[in-house]
């Protein structure tokens, strides 16, 4: 089992226990919402940000991606790396019906497409298999010039390129920038069709 440096932050237990019995990692839930109102827990992940750094890695949907934002503003230049799943039909074996986007959750992930969040976002394995290199950024304006923002069809040239990297659909302009820096150096990028 893969060791990973950082803290990995899930919505819920039964996405602490997919994690779990993926990779050795510190683990700790959102509660869903009710980290909002936590500050103990707030203070607790600034605490380990700056000691560990953390991984968030939420479910693509729409709650997901607001509990991530959400953490992103309240912990404000903490040490924090994303990772996220792509979007796949299907329910949980637990569940008696998908869920209201009809896609899998992070507890519905196999193992592989975990590690490869977690590669994709920059975490460190301790066993030296950490993907964090230093190159030229990508920008903006990159974005812009490749027309996946600003421009006319930019969403849905956005969108067939996140499905074709395995992204969530929901991944903004400004996320899909963070992944594109961690996965693709500016010139890779820049050569990309």
């Amino acid at each position: 089992m893969k060791k990973v440096k950082e803290v990995i932050v899930v919505e819920g237990r039964y996405d602490k226990n997919t994690i779990a019995q993926t990779v050795d990692a510190t683990i700790i839930e959102t509660s869903g919402f009710g980290v909002f109102s936590d500050n103990e827990k707030l203070a607790l992940l600034r605490m380990l940000s700056e000691k560990r750094g953390l991984v968030i890695l939420t479910d693509s949907d729409r709650s997901g991606f607001f509990i991530r934002g959400r953490l992103k503003g309240l912990l404000g230049t903490a040490d924090i790396k994303h990772a996220y799943i792509p979007d796949i039909a299907g329910k949980e074996k637990r569940k008696a019906s998908p869920s209201k986007e009809g896609t899998l959750g992070v507890e519905g992930m196999p193992p592989d497409v975990i590690i490869r969040a977690l590669e994709l976002a920059g975490a460190t394995f301790l066993d030296g298999q950490s993907r964090t290199v230093s190159y030229a950024r990508i920008t903006k304006a990159d974005l812009y010039a490749k027309g996946y923002s600003g421009g006319v069809d930019s969403a849905k040239k956005r969108r067939a390129l996140l499905v074709r990297l395995g992204l969530p659909a929901r991944l903004s302009a400004n996320g899909l920038l963070d992944v594109l820096n961690i996965i693709y150096e500016r010139d890779e990028f820049l050569a990309l069709h």
